[in-house]
């Protein structure tokens, strides 16, 4: 399992350069894993305001996040945005895709 970013952010204006970096450095390293992941994969294809909404996200408490992303409790209206349900989107499907490698042995 991947634990680090694997991303150059060669490539990333400054802006994504820190919000990649904030990504893999939340904290907690259930949010490491879910925003990082997020970000290595999608850092690059937000646009100027999925990144507005993607950096205010990242202000929020981790503990809260966790909660939102993994459907424990319901998302305030203010964080419920398109770039929070890929968010979340991204992390449903990582989660079971990696179900289904655990369970083949992988």
């Amino acid at each position: 399992m991947r634990t680090g970013s694997e991303r150059s952010s060669e490539d990333l204006d400054t802006r994504r350069k820190k919000a990649l970096f904030r990504s893999w450095h939340r904290g907690t390293r259930e949010m490491d894993l879910v925003f990082g992941r997020f970000a290595d994969a999608e850092i690059a294809t937000l646009s100027d305001e999925d990144m507005d909404h993607y950096e205010a996200l990242m202000l929020a408490p981790d503990p809260e996040i966790f909660k939102w992303v993994s459907g424990e409790k319901a998302v305030p209206g203010n964080y419920d945005t398109p770039v929070f349900r890929r968010i979340k989107e991204f992390y449903t499907r990582f989660d079971v895709e990696n179900l289904s490698l655990a369970e083949k042995g992988a």
